[in-house]
């Protein structure tokens, strides 16, 4: 009876060893450490099912899933830095570092407008007269944005898997640039000047802001306050990584669409599409109070930087590592 029930088990052992030669466990140890880790804290979150299966399943379901995992790595890689810089929140800030109304000042002075006689920005404006109906619309881009990034990483996967890599990676690149910018030029959203005005509270916890409070007064539960409340960038304004994404899906998705063999009728349908988001989620980020126009440009200057970089990388190194691997499909 022992060797029957070893005897699955055993079986199942020796295809992870195969996928994995040299470190089995290797690929799912993040992934399950760190979930793990969170619920003997007293987290309890949905997305630990998702990180558990991609990160600790996903590798080992065959040649395809290694394949999948390798091209989604960097992404889940994002996701685990983003959640344990808990632990780095307030490195190397202080008070006196935090940029208010300097950057707000700044703001004013290059895309200001005048309200009553006064220079203010376009976020003041906004502010002052609060709609739900634009709330609400430009909170979907707001609410999607990061499964946009993922999907578009799961379609490169399926159309053109070097193209996926390369974008896994700027991806991961491009977040990683932003969280060391957080700690060397630490700035405060919007919506905190609005709330806290120029003084920096080190123990200030992160907000959704008010307009997206009020869609989530409207939806009837929270969904933006659950994700923002939680944030660890409470002075992560500049760069604005919620433009920056849609840019970059937009910029590898013009030649990526174009993979589409059997629907050539919607490359450009596809490459509007992502333009589209990209000018909505801009339109986002200000209105909705959580970038300054700034952010939103130097958000932009990362993005194409990141691009630029690994497009450049990719006419040297292989990102499709395939065949040397054994993960032809």
């Amino acid at each position: 009876m022992t060797a029957r029930a070893e005897g699955p088990l055993a079986r199942q052992w020796a295809r992870m060893r195969a996928l994995w030669p040299k470190w089995t466990l290797l690929p799912a140890a993040p992934f399950v450490a760190w979930p793990v880790y969170c619920l003997i804290r007293g987290e309890y979150r949905w997305e630990f099912l998702v990180v558990l299966f991609l990160g600790g399943v996903l590798p080992y379901l065959g040649i395809s899933g290694k394949r999948l995992y390798l091209g989604i790595l960097p992404v889940g890689l994002v996701g685990l830095l983003y959640d344990s810089m808990r632990f780095v929140k307030n490195w190397g800030l202080t008070p006196e570092r935090v940029h208010i109304c300097d950057l707000r000042a700044v703001e004013m002075r290059w895309f200001g407008t005048t309200l009553h006689g006064e220079r203010v920005t376009l976020h003041d404006v906004f502010q002052a007269h609060p709609s739900l109906p634009l709330d609400v619309f430009f909170a979907v881009p707001y609410g999607t944005f990061i499964g946009a990034s993922f999907l578009f990483a799961v379609f490169l996967y399926f159309h053109d898997y070097t193209a996926m890599r390369r974008f896994t990676g700027a991806f991961l690149a491009l977040n990683v640039a932003a969280f060391v910018t957080y700690h060397l030029y630490p700035a405060a959203p919007p919506w905190y000047f609005h709330a806290h005005g120029c003084t920096a509270d080190l123990s200030a916890h992160a907000s959704e802001g008010p307009n997206l409070a009020r869609v989530d007064a409207w939806l009837g539960f929270k969904y933006f306050g659950g994700f923002y409340g939680r944030s660890n960038d409470v002075y992560g304004a500049v760069p604005s990584l919620h433009v920056a994404y849609p840019l970059l899906i937009a910029l590898e998705g013009f030649r990526g669409f174009a993979k589409l063999r059997r629907a050539r009728f919607l490359v450009w349908p596809l490459r509007v599409v992502a333009a589209l988001f990209f000018a909505w989620m801009v339109g986002a980020a200000v209105y909705l109070d959580h970038h300054w126009i700034i952010d939103v440009v130097v958000g932009i200057g990362y993005a194409l930087v990141a691009f630029t970089v690994f497009r450049t990388l990719s006419r040297f190194i292989a990102f499709d590592p395939s065949e040397r691997a054994g993960l032809a499909p």
